[in-house]
């Protein structure tokens, strides 16, 4: 039985204006709301819970009565979503009395910004029939916090962007990420030319410098939550982009090199030339199930040799 036939008026007031009453109540706050009976349909979303659908592109559109909210987990769970299966379990857990109650906090990142959110499931009874209280509150700001005071052990302690640990642990979270929507995923692993020949000419301290000036030139193009540029290791770096074709990745990693050039650092030593240059390789990959993250890598590291091997300061891509 659907919920509204449950609601009856308790403040001397008509049940249209009664209904209208508690309808403004669960509006009005910032959680986004829903309530689903035993096998998972729909009976109740709040304004928020909506709107959020409408301003992220959400499939099932303006109409959620009626729309199995398992379903919709199973289906997330299928493309890879592990948020998406967990978040199944858990409502099922409740629905079978396995469970009290149920929560967990999960990302839900757009394009331009990093978002958390936290999962809580409660249930209630009347007349006989169960349904269940899902709310899902807005935790990053939290979040934020969290993984900025984190990030102080995942930062190159040189250059100050990500270093490689935290490089393997985005790169897979991406690489899954990026699976789960069946988008492309490129990565750029560069070097920086002869760059031996500079610290031996100019000392450590000029070459530490050098390292701090092409690191922060990266991060300046890592712009989005599925970018990450960090230090590969000595003189490489690696430049992660989520959703991104491999001609965008192109048209980064040539902005790289131009920026490089016109800082003008001189390497006066470089059997290429006497400035600073850099050799990069890219490669795109459509996530699969029969490859992994570090068949990205591969790819890119072998590009990588190849444009050292074809002279350097350039680019050699590839798409897998």
């Amino acid at each position: 039985m659907a919920l509204k036939h449950y609601l009856n008026p308790s403040l001397g007031i008509g049940m249209e204006s009664a209904l209208q009453f508690y309808k403004l109540i669960l509006d009005s706050t910032s959680e986004h709301i829903v309530v689903i009976d035993e096998q998972g349909d729909i009976q109740f979303v709040n304004k928020q819970w909506s709107n959020f659908g409408l301003h992220n592109e959400c499939t099932v559109g303006q109409s959620w009565k009626g729309v199995n909210y398992i379903s919709e987990c199973d289906k997330a769970a299928a493309m890879g979503d592990e948020f998406g299966a967990q978040a199944a379990m858990g409502i099922r857990g409740l629905i079978n009395q396995t469970l009290p109650s149920f929560y967990f906090e999960y990302p839900c990142h757009s394009p331009l910004e990093k978002r958390w959110f936290m999962m809580h499931v409660t249930q209630f009874e009347l007349d006989g029939d169960r349904f269940f209280i899902i709310s899902h509150q807005n935790i990053t700001e939290r979040k934020q916090v969290e993984e900025a005071i984190a990030n102080l052990a995942m930062a190159d302690g040189l250059t100050n962007i990500a270093n490689r640990r935290m490089f393997d642990q985005f790169l897979n979270l991406e690489w899954r990420r990026c699976k789960r929507l069946e988008k492309p995923i490129c990565l750029a692993i560069i070097d920086l030319d002869f760059f031996k020949e500079l610290n031996d000419e100019y000392g450590h301290q000029k070459g530490d410098e050098c390292l701090k000036l092409v690191a922060n030139l990266l991060n300046g193009l890592a712009h989005r939550p599925g970018d990450l540029a960090a230090r590969y290791g000595g003189e490489e770096f690696a430049l992660v982009l989520g959703d991104t074709q491999l001609e965008n990745a192109c048209t980064f990693a040539q902005s790289f090199l131009d920026q490089l050039a016109e800082l003008d650092i001189e390497n006066i030593n470089a059997p290429t030339g006497t400035k600073l240059s850099a050799s990069i390789g890219i490669a795109e990959l459509m996530p699969i199930d029969y490859e992994s993250e570090q068949d990205l890598i591969k790819r890119a590291d072998k590009l990588l040799y190849k444009a050292k091997t074809n002279g350097r300061n350039r680019i050699e891509l590839d798409r897998g």
